[in-house]
């Protein structure tokens, strides 16, 4: 039997072979994976394959680094106004006087927080680590690095335009798709941008075998051009307003559709190229099973097509549609746990990584919120559970474990591990990245282990009934009984911004050029 490879530096061979992931390993040597697969094709253990000559490496001028850094940068400067928009939302729920002005009411606010953190945080933290992870999986420079550089401008411009838009209230009423048409439109050409150097890269790449991060890259540029388009379609009748080319129930299916493959295309397909990359390359251990990486990602893609319907349990919408939502949303627990038993199963039981090993925290706790969040969402569209638990505080509990556990915990230790590789000197400061790690996850869970709690009290005061049969509480008695759980919710917030600010500030500190940091 081969032997794993080592952890230290003989793991990341200095010809340029440590671009990729350590199961790939350096030409002449042996590949090392216990069930090692590349597009679903298995090699047996211990067979020889080429990986390209020498000759083939990057040199530093041709990788896109600066496109990296520009789309990182942005990412962390979008997701701490994300924040202060989120914090003056918490604040609003128990001081409503901080509603001032209609450009800074609750309902104008809150379409904010979410796209800017969605689009201006998320997307441009994809867009920084995927075109990071293209270009070493590839072993080849970004097709069309001008195109990128245009991209990286007119994203952060249509960012701040979709922000003032949403501030002055045009918004089209539609969860998470609320930019009016013309923005669409720029979102579009961004996402058309980003496929072409995606695609165009994989074209021209010179490594011919495709790691399981680039097949998750590829289901991210594909869905969330589909979804979002179909979604979108709408007539205008002025600059500022338009009308879905759907109706009723059928807008409502259409919605939730694209609502729940924008959560699998943003929020998992990309987080989890990203999750597959960055572990094995900060541990130095190959990830523990490509063949059950690559049944976890046909599985996804085919399972979340048809889940979109269990936000609509007992609606108006039909009921096999609903019923088809629920068992697909069951079905989807098997292909995610594939990919949090992927991550257990790689460490191999050495969780002395977690103390040595900053980055591992991250990543592990980033995907056992992912395997919770999984367990909990599909749960959640059991009719039983949908009734009580549906329109609650449980809600954006469940939503903010993904959000800021999951997604947050994997994009900032992404960064971390790239910054320290393109300046070439490490880490700022391992200690700061720890503070940085204990904060987003004290402020995380306190944050949603307290609105959990608060929508089990919510269903049940709504629910609770008198001996004769009227309700036992007013809908202000609901109201007036959550501000406790959002005073903590708060509280929640600031310290997870704490943990943000020095991630912030940790990040700036190592990007600063080498002669500027001596």
């Amino acid at each position: 039997m081969l032997p794993r490879p080592g952890n230290g530096p003989a793991a990341f061979p200095a010809d340029g072979t440590g671009d990729l992931p350590p199961v790939y390993g350096p030409p002449p040597k042996y590949v090392y994976c216990r069930h090692f697969t590349f597009s679903g094709i298995a090699l047996p253990r211990g067979r020889r394959r080429g990986t390209g000559s020498r000759g083939d490496r990057m040199t530093d001028g041709e990788r896109g680094d600066s496109i990296v850094k520009g789309f990182a940068l942005s990412s962390v400067f979008w997701l701490i106004v994300g924040l202060l928009v989120g914090l003056w939302l918490a604040a609003e729920m128990i001081f409503p006087a901080l509603n001032l002005t209609p450009w800074l009411s609750f309902g104008r606010l809150r379409v904010v927080h979410t796209n800017g953190l969605i689009f201006g945080f998320a997307i441009s933290g994809i867009f920084a680590c995927s075109y990071y992870i293209l270009e070493k999986l590839t072993r080849s420079p970004l097709a069309f690095p001008g195109l990128a550089r245009v991209q990286l401008w007119l994203f952060n411009v249509a960012i701040a335009l979709a922000a003032l838009s949403l501030f002055a209230g045009m918004n089209t009423s539609k969860e998470y798709s609320e930019l009016e048409w013309p923005l669409d439109v720029v979102v579009v050409v961004l996402w058309v941008m980003f496929a072409v150097n995606v695609m165009g890269t994989l074209v021209k790449r010179k490594e011919k075998q495709m790691y399981v991060s680039l097949w998750f890259l590829i289901a991210c540029v594909v869905t969330v051009a589909v979804v979002y388009i179909l979604n979108n379609l709408a007539v205008p009748v002025s600059w500022t307003k338009s009308y879905s080319i759907y109706a009723g129930v059928n807008d409502a299916n259409v919605q939730w559709w694209f609502g729940h493959n924008a959560v699998a295309s943003v929020f998992t397909f990309p987080i989890l190229a990203m999750f597959y990359y960055f572990l094995p390359k900060s541990t130095g251990v190959p990830i523990y099973s490509h063949r059950l990486s690559i049944i976890a990602f046909w599985s996804l893609v085919f399972g979340y097509l048809w889940t979109g319907a269990h936000h609509l349990m007992l609606t108006p919408l039909p009921e096999w549609i609903q019923t088809v939502a629920l068992a697909f949303s069951i079905f989807l627990i098997a292909p995610s746990w594939g990919s949090v038993v992927n991550g257990y199963y790689t460490m191999g039981g050495d969780w002395a990584r977690l103390k040595s090993n900053y980055l591992t925290k991250f990543f592990l706790m980033g995907i056992t919120f992912y395997g919770l969040q999984t367990i909990q969402g599909p749960t959640q569209a059991l009719r039983t559970l949908t009734g009580y638990l549906h329109y609650t505080e449980y809600i954006p509990g469940h939503v903010h474990m993904g959000t800021m556990g999951w997604v947050t915990m994997i994009i900032c230790a992404s960064m971390y591990y790239m910054f320290a590789r393109i300046g070439g000197r490490g880490i700022h400061s391992e200690k700061l990245a720890n503070v940085h790690f204990w904060l987003i996850l004290a402020g995380q869970l306190l944050f949603t282990v307290t609105l959990w709690v608060a929508g089990i009290v919510q269903g049940a005061m709504w629910k609770a009934t008198n001996a004769d049969g009227s309700l036992a509480y007013s809908f202000l008695d609901s109201v007036a009984a959550m501000y406790p759980f959002w005073s903590v919710r708060l509280a929640g917030g600031l310290l997870y911004f704490a943990g943000i600010a020095v991630f912030a500030y940790n990040l700036y500190m190592t990007a600063r050029p080498k002669t500027q940091a001596a």
